[in-house]
């Protein structure tokens, strides 16, 4: 089960992602052909009206086809209806068959054809998958530190150390081996108070200073007295006794353990800024990674295919439910930013060369879209391979 939900997570982002194009084709009223999961040879496929529904066999991904997604896929048509108005009393298939070559199609799929609506719409179409990532990205970053889960901030803030998350807690962290505090305190003790007064972690390095050996003090001697602690276990107060030792470096008492952290205190509507902007500075640092990877073979080893990522996932349910909604939020982060590179035929390219048209004020040829676009998706194939070897290598051994 602990690898099947990753697995199935990263399936979930693929089906929303493109449930996001499916969505917003409709809605702007463009005819969908396809919807698929996964990609062929197809194992498994339904039609509901004028879409197929389908499941490929190569788990790599997933796709919308939208009737006319190249300039050039319909050209050299023409409407069924003028063909038969051109030789009345006889169909269009007649038509075509006798005096035309020409395919005819019905002119309902024309009008709907993806490069014959206006820019805007097939903008709207193609940035709402990655749209779809972003926003699951948000909710889950939102949701962590609204929520204030420990193991998701933590992760969050490992992502991104320039964002603090975490904050000092007067609860007990790592206590260390043959300590004082061994055996007498539990990590995740909160401590309430100690020698009678409200404990904070100012306060409490103070009361434990303040203690003194019986005799000179050398590294590793006892205080004469012992600290009093009410700790919060489980739910209940307890009283507890501990005697500080010297430590000679340090030159001041200690009782040997560290403070823990607690989830920095945010309002719902302050955890959406900070969502924000924990997804904009790690988008920031994503995008420099990815260039400075084809200049530094030290950047390059990192990299990860979907085998890598998946095992990755992996680990982090095996960590816990905060270790891997942050981790899902992270690869949804990634979907999107990947597909917003503008390389046809990635999400980006088709916003590219729909933003250039309006622009310019007429159509850009196929030809050129791919000529600019092969140079780019031949550096992303590059870094796949990089992510593949890397995760054969390391499997491997």
């Amino acid at each position: 089960m602990a690898w099947a939900l990753p697995l199935i997570g990263l399936i979930l982002l693929i089906v929303l992602h493109e449930l996001g194009h499916f969505a917003a084709a409709k809605a702007v009223g463009m005819r969908v052909e396809r919807f698929s999961l996964f990609f062929p040879p197809t194992i498994f496929r339904v039609r509901r009206g004028e879409t197929e529904y389908a499941i490929g066999a190569l788990p790599i991904g997933g796709y919308v086809k939208i009737t006319g997604m190249s300039p050039e896929e319909l050209e050299g048509t023409r409407p069924a209806t003028a063909l038969a108005a051109r030789v009345p009393g006889t169909g269009p298939v007649q038509t075509e068959a006798a005096d035309d070559p020409e395919p005819t199609v019905d002119p309902d799929v024309l009008r709907r054809a993806y490069y014959a609506q206006k820019p805007w719409k097939r903008i709207v179409v193609i940035l709402a998958g990655p749209g779809v990532n972003l926003l699951i990205a948000f909710a889950v970053f939102w949701a962590v530190l609204a929520s204030g889960s420990l193991d998701g901030a933590y992760t969050l803030e490992s992502l991104n150390p320039s964002i603090a998350t975490l904050v000092p807690a007067t609860s007990v962290g790592a206590i260390e081996a043959h300590s004082p505090a061994d055996g007498v305190l539990h990590a995740g003790d909160r401590i309430v108070s100690i020698e009678g007064r409200r404990a904070t972690i100012d306060s409490t390095i103070a009361a434990v200073s303040a203690h003194r050996c019986a005799g000179a003090l050398v590294q590793g001697c006892a205080a004469a007295k012992p600290v009093h602690i009410v700790v919060r276990r489980h739910g209940r107060e307890l009283a507890l006794s501990v005697r500080p030792r010297y430590n000679q470096k340090l030159h001041r008492m200690l009782i040997g353990f560290d403070f823990g952290v607690a989830v920095k205190p945010v309002g719902v509507l302050a955890a959406g800024g900070v969502a924000a902007h924990e997804m904009w500075s790690t988008t920031i640092n994503m995008v420099t990674n990815i260039a400075r990877a084809f200049t530094s073979s030290k950047v390059r080893k990192q990299l990860h295919s979907f085998v890598g990522i998946t095992e990755i996932a992996h680990e982090a349910v095996l960590a816990g439910a905060g270790y891997a909604l942050v981790f899902g939020g992270f690869v949804s982060l990634i979907l999107a930013v990947f597909n917003l590179f503008p390389f046809l035929p990635l999400d980006g390219g088709h916003i590219l060369w729909s933003a250039a048209e309006k622009v310019r004020g007429r159509r850009i040829s196929l030809a050129a879209m791919y000529r600019f676009s092969s140079v780019g998706i031949v550096l992303l194939i590059f870094l796949v391979i990089n992510g593949v070897s890397n995760d054969i290598s390391r499997l491997g051994g």
